[in-house]
């Protein structure tokens, strides 16, 4: 084929695949309706689909539930029999549709359906559903402005309690992660990564001829000056001290003398040249761990662990002190021997743990033992 024939060809072949997937959606719904698969013990005709057609169960209910949505549809079930849409617009439509009160009637909503499909002519998919979200001005103009405030709030509490974020460390210097997050807080995180990454803040915080990094490289260093820069006197406290990471580095490590790692009070360790780069930046707090520049002892003065004990313990135990957890945040500073039995309140006395493992060293049901290596054991009593 030369190229007009294969384009032609290409176009044609698109039209006949949104016809072949119309057909295919109608055939899933009446197999649904038929209950196919029940003489065989499937407990639906989508799973019956999935293991006749190694399809995944979630794309087989899929296509009949587009089936039966189909069938309430018969504007978009036409077009998309015809070829006149694609599936994603003929999704689209029906979302957008089917969003609309019920209390609007069966024409005025048929008029909405109508209106999609003649803007499908010239818009695609994404185009279409920005189209979608002002569908109620053009069927019942009068009352937009209510409704898309009453549309926004609902979004808005759906997305306050959607909000998720997950991160891990590979253990090889990265670490990743997802989120979701209401528009509002999106829009304000793209503005700020923005703003940082602008030609014109680069040139004034790096010279002049500062190299330009792709747009995800770039976005995700400044995604990093951003944490960087959070003001840590505006972070609340967790475990007692500051939510700031602490490094553990050596004064030669410092004054670049040594070239050894530098150790997080979360575990983690960093190269000892960023350790130096964050310390020009960063108040630096010596420890000196047992000696006499902080008060560490307090005896039976003071019953709660001061911050600069907490940090302390941080630097030595370096986590959650039960054997097994890898807890590195939000710990407790507990008394191994109690207040109440006479225990005093200084490091020797003093371990960390997590809220659980805490709880579980005060919950009668349990034997507590504290090991030689400062570790902590927890055995349920018989």
């Amino acid at each position: 084929m030369d190229a007009a024939e294969t384009g032609t060809t290409l176009v044609e072949l698109t039209r006949l695949a949104a016809q072949i997937s119309e057909l295919q959606a109608r055939v899933a719904a009446h197999a649904d309706d038929l209950h196919i698969g029940s003489d065989v013990g499937a407990s639906s005709a989508a799973n019956w689909l999935a293991h006749e057609t190694k399809a995944t169960r979630a794309e087989a209910h899929r296509a009949v539930r587009f089936g039966h949505d189909l069938e309430q549809h018969s504007l978009t079930r036409d077009a998309l029999a015809a070829g006149d849409v694609v599936v994603e617009q003929a999704r689209v439509i029906l979302r957008w549709v089917d969003r609309l009160p019920t209390d609007l009637g069966a024409d005025v909503r048929e008029k909405a359906e109508a209106h999609l499909l003649a803007q499908a002519r010239d818009h695609d998919a994404k185009a279409l559903n920005h189209l979608g979200r002002h569908l109620y001005e053009v069927v019942a103009p009068e009352e937009a402005d209510a409704h898309e405030a009453a549309q926004l709030e609902a979004e808005e509490n759906a997305a306050a309690k959607a909000c998720a974020f997950r991160m891990y460390d590979d253990g090889q210097g990265q670490a990743h992660g997802t989120f979701t997050i209401p528009t509002y807080h999106g829009a304000a995180l793209k503005k700020a990564l923005s703003a940082i990454t602008a030609p014109k803040h680069q040139a004034a915080t790096h010279g002049a001829g500062v190299e330009r990094r792709p747009t995800p490289e770039a976005l995700g260093r400044a995604f990093c000056e951003l944490i960087e820069r959070y003001p840590t006197h505006r972070l609340p406290h967790t475990g007692g001290v500051n939510a700031t990471v602490t490094v553990l580095i050596d004064l030669d490590v410092l004054l670049d003398r040594l070239e050894k790692a530098g150790v997080l009070d979360t575990g983690e360790k960093i190269s000892p040249a960023l350790a130096r780069r964050l310390a020009c930046e960063a108040g630096i707090i010596p420890a000196v761990l047992g000696g006499d520049s902080i008060p560490l002892d307090l005896g039976r003065k003071r019953r709660y662990f001061t911050e600069h004990q907490r940090v302390a313990m941080l630097l030595r135990d370096h986590g959650c002190t039960a054997e097994g957890c890898d807890h590195t945040t939000g710990l407790h500073a507990h008394h191994r021997i109690r207040w109440t039995d006479g225990g005093t309140t200084n490091l020797d006395n003093g371990t960390l743990l997590c809220h659980w493992h805490h709880n579980r060293a005060h919950d009668s049901n349990y034997d507590t033992t504290y090991l030689p290596t400062g570790k902590v054991q927890f055995h349920r009593r018989t």
